[in-house]
């Protein structure tokens, strides 16, 4: 077990970024990524846009550590080493659809997100509790796993991921990423999914969230990524980016661009 001292000395070190470094996944002849860098920052919203096919999901999947890319590397706050019980600490991940067939109450399945944490049992109780009251879900604690709609599955295990990189880790900072979240929740939800995201941010994690929808990304990101055919098509703040000649070149539609009259940010407007 490591001491106090060689931790306190591992985060002193620490690199506080989660970067891409010229990242690529090939099969074959074909390269689902290619030559991908970027760099996501604590206390910043990165969206990655992009349509059907141009890589996201790859994306998070290297990013996470469930793929390794054929070339390239992603270092989590200055290292690609770190043993899983401590990167599971600094990296929440939320995938694109998560199955889970046992009858266990939502309350059990947030609780699975401390697993990896120090804290006993009633203050991951505390924890869970106050992920689920996030994601508006505390009054489902006591409710079966199984028996949630698509949506409200959804907004438990966002509760979990949470739940999971709750506390500070002395190992570096935290960044929570999340793969399409509010596919499969209303309009309320989406929006309290992002505002969330966007809180978490403010309070100093790194949130990545790869997601479909421009005026969502727009209102809610610092910077956006977007990806074409496994490439990078432009990388920038939502001004920089969302403009119709990129949005026409990448995903083939016709829009206007004004700025949002309450937000301020680019508002896309289909022809």
């Amino acid at each position: 077990m490591e001491s106090v001292e060689s931790v306190e000395r591992a985060a002193v070190n620490t690199v506080s970024t989660l970067q891409v470094r010229d990242v690529s996944v090939q099969i074959g002849d074909r390269f689902l990524l290619q030559g991908i860098n970027f760099t996501l920052n604590p206390g910043e919203v990165v969206s990655v846009l992009g349509p059907n096919g141009a890589g996201k999901s790859t994306l998070m999947k290297v990013i996470s550590g469930e793929r390794k890319p054929s070339t390239g590397n992603v270092l989590l706050n200055g290292r690609n080493d770190w043993p899983l019980n401590h990167q599971a600490l600094m990296l929440g991940v939320l995938p694109q659809s998560s199955s889970l067939s046992f009858p266990f109450t939502v309350e059990e399945v947030v609780l699975l997100g401390r697993i990896p944490c120090a804290s006993d049992r009633d203050e991951n109780l505390m924890i869970t509790r106050k992920a689920l009251e996030k994601v508006d879900g505390l009054h489902l604690k006591d409710q079966h796993y199984t028996t949630l709609s698509g949506g409200e599955r959804q907004r438990v295990h966002m509760a979990r991921v949470l739940a999971q990189i709750w506390d500070e880790s002395a190992y570096g900072q935290r960044y929570l990423l999340l793969d399409e979240p509010t596919s499969a929740l209303d309009p309320a939800h989406q929006q309290l999914t992002l505002k969330m995201a966007r809180q978490e941010a403010n309070q100093g994690m790194g949130v990545m969230v790869i997601m479909h929808d421009l005026n969502l990304a727009a209102r809610y990101s610092d910077r956006i990524v977007i990806l074409k055919n496994g490439q990078m098509a432009a990388e920038g703040t939502p001004h920089q980016v969302l403009t119709p000649e990129t949005i026409g070149q990448v995903f083939n539609i016709e829009v206007s661009v004004p700025d949002h009259p309450v937000y301020h940010c680019p508002l896309v407007v289909n022809h």
